[in-house]
Parts: C-alpha cells; structure tokens; sequence
C-alpha cells in the first residue's frame, strides 16, 4: 500500500519557481506551498510558515514538471509492510507473532544457463542487463529498501517516529578498477543518500528531524491487572488481625487522536473480605470508573502536527522508490561499462592474435631468406624479438580477458561456485553502432530540461526539503507552552453482606443492612448516584525556552542547508549534461579519425610487406609498419570502447536510460524481467567486422 498525495511534481506554477530566481525565491515557493499540495494542510497554514519572497525578478528558464517515480508495488516479500500483520476480521493473533521474512536465494536465474552453449557464454548486452536485474547483488539489497520503508508507514500510524530510510547507491559491485568496497550510508546503501543535513562525516551527526511535540499514542491499548491476595495479620488491637482475602479486577483503555486529544478510560472492581469484626462488610465489592479527556490547546495541538510523522513516511516512501530507480540507472549503467570493457579487451586479444601472426610470419620469411643469404642476421634477431614482445603482450592481454570475465560474471550472477561457470568464457556478441542519438542533435538548454524532468537526485532533493520544512514546523510548535484542558466523569458503587463476626452492639447500634452484590455495585457506578466530575486546565511554559530555541533554529539551519543543496543539484545537472554531450561529440570524432588511421597504417604495412617481398624495404621499415598498425587498432578498440561507454553514461545523466532500453522498473522491483532490454545502437559482431 502506498499513501502518496498529489505530489508538488504535479503542479507546473509551483515547480516554474524551483528553478527560476535565486535560490530563496525558487526554494520559499515549495516551502510555501508543497506541503499543503501534498498532504492537505490549508494553504494558509503553510504559507505562513514561509518567508516572504524576494522581490528580484528571475533570470533563469523555467524547468519542466519533473516525471515521477513510478510507485513500486512489487516487493521481495508476498506482505505489504505497510498495513498489519493481523486484521480483527482474520486471525488477530498475528499480529502479536514475530514477523518471517524469506531468505534471499543465492542461485542464479533460469536465463543465464540458457546461454550456455558448448561450454560458452554467448552473452548480448541486452542479455547482460537482463542478468544483471535478476540478479546483481546490488539490486537485491536495494530492493529491500522498499519493503523497509513500508514498515515506517505503518510505525508511523501509531504516532512514533519514523525510523527513516536508506536513500544511497548500493556499490558492492566491482567494475575492474578497484577490489575495495565503498562504505558509509548505513545498512543497504554503501554510499551516502542525497539531501541532507546531517550525513556528512566529521560535521552533523545528528540532525533535528522528529523535532516538536511527541503525538499521543495513536494506537489504541488495553490494559488489565488482576491480583488476588490472600494475608492472615495478628491481632494487636480490636480493630486489626484476621483473615483478609482482597481480589482486584482492573481494566483499562488509553487512546490518542490527530487532533492531539488524549482519552483514558479505567474501570476498577474488587472483592474483599474479612474476619475482623469491626469490617462491615464481608464479602464486598467495590466497582468504579473514571473516563477523562484532555485536549491539547497550543503545543501538540491540531491535526498536521500529530500527522507530520505519516507525511514524512510517505515522502520517505517516495525517496525509496526514487532511490531505487537511481539504483537501478546506475548498475544498468556498471554492468554496461563493464560489456563494453569486455568487448574492448575480446577485440584486443584477437588484434594481439593478428599481430602476433603477423610477426610469427615475418620472422618465418626472415629465417628462409637468411638461409638463401639474401638477410642479414641482425634482421632475424630484430624479428625474434617483435615475435616475444607480440607474444607477452596477447598473454598480458588474454589475463586481462579472462580478469573482466570474471567481473562481468559477478556483476550479472549471483553464485559464482559452479565451476562449469566459472570457467565458460564469455563471448560478447555485440558491438557499439555509430549511428547517432537523436540527443546528440538536441541543444544543451533541451538536454538540461529533460535531465531536470527524470534525475532521481533532483526528486529525492526536493522530497527532503519537503520533510525538513515538516521538521521546521513541528520545531516552530514546541516552541509554544503546553497549555492542556481536560474533563472527567467517574462513578463508584459499593455493595456486600454484612459481616456475621461484625459485633453491632459493641457500637451501640443496629447492624446495616446487606447491600447485595456485585451487580448492585456495578449498576451504582454508572448511575450516577456517586457522581464525580470536573474539568480544568494545566499549563506548563519552560522559563528561557532554550531546548525548543536550540532546536527550532538549527531546523531551519537545516532547512536552509537543503535549499542550498537543491540549488547545487540543479548547476551540478546542467554541468554534467554540459561536459556529456562534448564528450559524446569527441568520442565520435575520435572514433571517425583512428578509423582512418587504422585504414591508413593497415595500407602502409600491406604496401611495405609487398616491397619487402620484391627487396624494396627492409625488415625494420616492416616491423615499424606493424608496430604502427598494431597502436591504430589498439586507438580504435579504445576509442569504440569509450563512445560506447561514454553514451551509456549520457542516458544515465539524462535518467532516460529506462526508456531507451525498455527496462519495467515494477521487474525491476521484482526480480522477474519477463522482457529483456532493447538497447539500441549496438550490432552484431559480425556486422560491425564487415564493416
């Protein structure tokens, strides 16, 4: 279940003034009206918690109303966290048995041994990331970050404190580079989440979220006490010793509002009796109620501050679901790198394998021809040695074939103890196509508004400024004295026998008359024959008020740190999808201009193999062609590699990477993909050879 209310995404004027001013003008407009869209709180409530606007007229575009994540509703787990485990129309016991969450599976999809073939990967890179979604290591930690928000919603129900969620990357993933995990973020994510005061290390370590009055308890509770005593006390005196029997059957009932009432209902009844023959009654029951109501009047008052903990559930709800989209954009983006690398180093062992040939060849004709006398030996020795270097270089290459193997397998698998696995090589089959995207003809202002419209950091920014003005307002209510009205209602009765020990005449009386039981106890409680009742007033105002001062400026220091931080998202966006498209438009060139290299050195060397073969060049002109020859095609390889890679990452700064490649988040959030990624501009391997 998910409780989202119309989100401020879904309003164009209140996002236009996002990014346009200075950042208090584009920032206040949110903290003014975000709140009372998303939750329902009067306009005139927030807005009265927001400064005024400044008056300087803004200068930079207007930014589109941004896509919203898709409200994931697929968890690992079959229950919704966010209702309860028991219901009073089903089993009520549930709901006091300890949750079972199932264990996570450790072997590998169906997919991926289908791909086995003759002892072989033959893997696509769209088979790659289908992998890699069902079952990256990554991927399946986030993913329980949907189920663990869920549980904050249904906390928050009862008035407690959100616990919070993890809002970071996951990045236990290697990419090549390093064998050394990153840290920090908390359980599940390894990076630090967006937004916030208080994250970073060695500053903040704690930040005033939750601040303001505690809500009352939301959840109703029952509570009973039943004693039974039983005592035989010496007799000192004529009016003490005995045997006494005193039973005690205490209910009671405690509920808190939203609108920061209190109500409290106790219903005591006992049973005593006594040998002491000064006791009048024995047995007698006593019975009584007491129901009392107290309201909140200036602190803890009202329904949005004893609800702020469920509406900052709710846009913690969002963060997750956004944070696991930005989970998904960035391993989708990891496992990419890594084909892409694969392919790279694939195509470099294969140009080692040519060169090698090609040296092992001329050495061949240098020895035939030093047998003949037409070669000096100088030239064979200088041939040997391209021949060892060619060969160190394909083994040092095949190592680092096999290394990114292995990464690329870890990254899509999810056990890596099966040696049949460990040992198929992979064979990518796919290669980067130079057809281009139609992004790469978009203006840079264009590229930047639909990086504003999908980045997930730039939501998860604004979510978080929305919860730090739930903190600031709640701050603003402690501020206030307690000022508390309450109203009660109780009644008692009294009933029982007389005591046959109890002696009449020592008092120079008549003995009473026996007032019945329990019953009549009871019915005397509520009808008001014993009536007791009242109201009044409590008021509490802490002299200097420092805690709440202390507590309400550093939320809005806080308040003030998130509006820098949205501000910083949006010129880090712009930077980022600036330096994207100029890398992209280089890498092309880059790609187009080693294509001719390449072209001209293979020439050059065919052309100094045939001089070398009519005694027109030497040994070295040739060996120095092919040495040529083997740095164009180890540019080009590069050069591909990186355009490829370099794309990957301008749809991941875009945040479209989900749309071009067809990938369903809610499979995402399953881990079932029923359709494999489309990734366009990529082609066979053998059509990009032919070419």
């Amino acid at each position: 279940m998910h409780l989202h209310g119309t989100s401020v995404f879904e309003r164009p004027s209140i996002l236009a003034r996002v990014v346009r001013g200075k950042s208090g003008h584009r920032l206040r407009a949110i903290a003014a009206v975000m709140l009372g869209v998303a939750t329902g709180v009067p306009p005139g409530f927030a807005q009265a918690a927001a400064p005024a606007p400044d008056k300087q007229a803004s200068t930079l575009p207007v930014a589109p109303t941004p896509v919203l994540t898709e409200p994931l509703n697929l968890r690992p787990s079959a229950r919704d966290f966010s209702k309860p485990a028991g219901r009073l129309l089903g089993n009520p016991i549930n709901m006091y048995r300890a949750t079972t969450i199932p264990k996570a599976s450790f072997v590998n999809s169906v997919r991926l041994g289908e791909l086995v073939k003759d002892g072989k990967i033959y893997l696509s890179l769209s088979d790659a990331l289908a992998l890699a979604l069902e079952n990256n290591y990554d991927i399946a930690i986030a993913r329980y970050d949907l189920d663990i928000a869920d549980t904050d919603l249904l906390r928050t129900r009862t008035g407690a404190t959100p616990l919070g969620v993890t809002a970071g990357l996951v990045q236990g993933t290697l990419s090549g580079s390093s064998a050394t995990l990153s840290s920090g973020g908390g359980p599940g994510g390894t990076s630090a989440g967006s937004g916030g005061a208080g994250s970073g290390f060695g500053g903040l370590t704690l930040s005033t979220s939750g601040a303001g009055p505690l809500p009352e308890s939301l959840e109703p509770t029952v509570t009973a006490g039943l004693q039974f005593q039983r005592a035989t006390q010496p007799s000192s005196s004529f009016f003490t010793g005995g045997d006494t029997s005193n039973n005690t059957y205490n209910f009671g009932y405690n509920q808190g509002f939203v609108t920061g009432t209190a109500f409290q209902f106790t219903w005591d009844n006992s049973k005593s009796t006594s040998t002491n023959a000064v006791t009048t009654f024995s047995p007698q029951y006593n019975a009584s109620f007491k129901a009392q109501v107290t309201q909140h009047l200036l602190q803890g008052a009202g329904i949005w501050v004893n609800k702020r903990f469920i509406y900052q559930a709710q846009n913690n709800r969002r963060i997750t679901d956004s944070s696991f989209r930005n989970q998904i954009l960035f391993t989708v983006n990891q496992v990419e790198n890594i084909y892409w690398g694969l392919v790279q180093l694939y195509e470099d062992v294969q140009a080692k394998e040519r060169a090698l040939e090609q040296s092992t060849k001329l050495e061949s004709d240098v020895k035939k021809q030093l047998e003949i006398g037409t070669m000096a030996p100088l030239d064979v020795v200088s041939a040997d040695s391209t021949v060892a270097t060619d060969r160190q270089a394909l083994i040092s290459s095949q190592s680092s074939l096999n290394y990114q193997q292995q990464i690329l397998k870890q990254a899509i698998a999810r056990n890596l103890n099966d040696p049949a696995l460990v040992a198929a090589p992979i064979i990518p089959t796919d290669r980067v196509s130079l057809d281009q995207i139609p992004e790469e003809q978009q203006s840079v202002e264009q590229l930047v508004q639909v990086a504003f419209q999908q980045r997930p950091e730039l939501e998860q920014a604004v979510l978080t400024l929305r919860n730090d003005e739930i903190t600031l307002k709640g701050a603003r209510n402690a501020l206030l004295p307690q000022v508390d009205i309450f109203a009660y209602l109780s009644g008692s009765g009294v009933a029982g026998t007389v005591n046959p020990k109890l002696n009449c005449g020592f008092f120079g009386g008549a003995c009473p008359p026996s007032l019945g039981g329990y019953g009549t106890a009871l019915q005397d409680s509520f009808n008001n024959s014993s009536p007791d009742k009242g109201v009044g007033f409590n008021l509490t105002i802490p002299i200097g008020n420092k805690l709440a001062q202390s507590e309400q400026a550093r939320s809005l220091m806080e308040y003030r740190q998130a509006e820098l931080r949205l501000e910083q998202i949006y010129t880090q966006i712009r930077m980022q999808v600036v330096n994207a498209q100029f890398a992209l438009t280089n890498d092309r060139a880059q790609v187009q201009a080693d294509t001719a290299a390449r072209d001209f050195n293979n020439q050059s060397f065919e052309a100094e193999q045939k001089k070398l073969s009519l005694g027109a060049s030497t040994t070295s002109l040739v060996l120095q062609q092919q040495r040529s020859l083997a740095t164009a095609e180890n540019n080009l390889i590069a050069a591909q590699a990186l355009y490829a890679k370099d794309r990957a990452g301008f749809y991941q700064i875009l945040a479209s990477t989900l749309q071009h490649y067809g990938i369903n988040l809610q499979d995402a959030a399953s881990g079932e993909v029923k359709a494999a990624p489309v990734v366009p501009g990529v082609q066979p391997a053998k059509a990009a050879a032919a070419q």
